[in-house]
């Protein structure tokens, strides 16, 4: 069952986001094959909106933790708020998984 994670930077860490952005982009890309959908929340014109979703394949709720535990994001401190829900698949990419 996949899992939805949305998290919410701390108010003023634009400049750890940046900081960090490539080493959490690198760790992405080693963890590519968990990733359904990822990306940061962006506000209407395009800035940062200081979080993002991801959405996850995994098993069970402590291996999400796990991975969002492992993200240099959450290392570096960045997140007020972490929120992980199990999520169904109802459409991706176009067709139905119900």
């Amino acid at each position: 069952m996949p899992y939805f994670i949305e998290t919410w930077d701390k108010p003023n860490h634009q400049t750890v986001r940046q900081a960090i952005r490539q080493v959490h982009l690198e760790f992405l890309e080693q963890h590519k094959q968990l990733l359904l959908a990822c990306g940061a929340k962006l506000n209407d014109d395009g800035s940062d909106a200081g979080g993002g979703v991801y959405i996850i394949d995994v098993d069970t709720r402590e291996a999400a933790q796990s991975f969002i535990d492992a993200d240099p994001f959450t290392k570096a401190s960045l997140f007020a708020e972490v929120r992980i829900m199990r999520w169904r698949k109802a459409y991706l990419d176009g067709t139905c998984c119900l």
